[in-house]
């Protein structure tokens, strides 16, 4: 019916589609293994079953008056004007980590209330809040 070389074209692009096909979903595989999307502190609360062994990214507003530091541990309140997380930090601090300035805390829960976090991203300078965290707190 069809000669040998529209055979041989056939052939060759519905190779060349198929490789293009698993090329795409290995990049996007990958890639949503090392996307963390942010959470606010009310859809913690209202997190039906929390898997304490998954890292959660939390974003918010650094409550005033709640940071408290010693010489081990940094402990702060994130919140978004609803609902409240305390969070506990070992490590270096951003420098522009500050009472009610935007912040994403990134760790594991130990139950609803409590993240122990094992990175804090700062904002960039006064004027800048993360999108995600805008748009949290518009919708709070």
């Amino acid at each position: 019916m069809y000669g040998k070389k529209v055979k041989l074209r056939f052939l060759f692009l519905s190779l060349i589609l198929i490789v293009l096909i698993l090329t795409i979903y290995l990049v996007l595989k990958s890639l949503e293994k090392n996307v963390v999307y942010f959470i606010s502190p009310t859809e913690i609360k209202e997190i039906g079953e929390i898997n304490y062994k998954k890292k959660y990214r939390i974003g918010g507003m650094v409550k005033e008056n709640s940071i408290v530091m010693s010489t081990e541990e940094v402990n702060f309140i994130i919140t978004d004007y609803r609902n409240e997380i305390i969070v506990k930090y070992s490590g270096v601090i951003p420098n522009l980590f500050s009472e009610k300035k935007g912040v994403v805390a990134e760790g594991f829960l130990k139950d609803r209330n409590i993240l122990e976090a094992s990175k804090i991203l700062a904002k960039h300078d006064e004027n800048y809040m993360p999108p995600e965290v805008k748009e949290a707190l518009k919708e709070k």
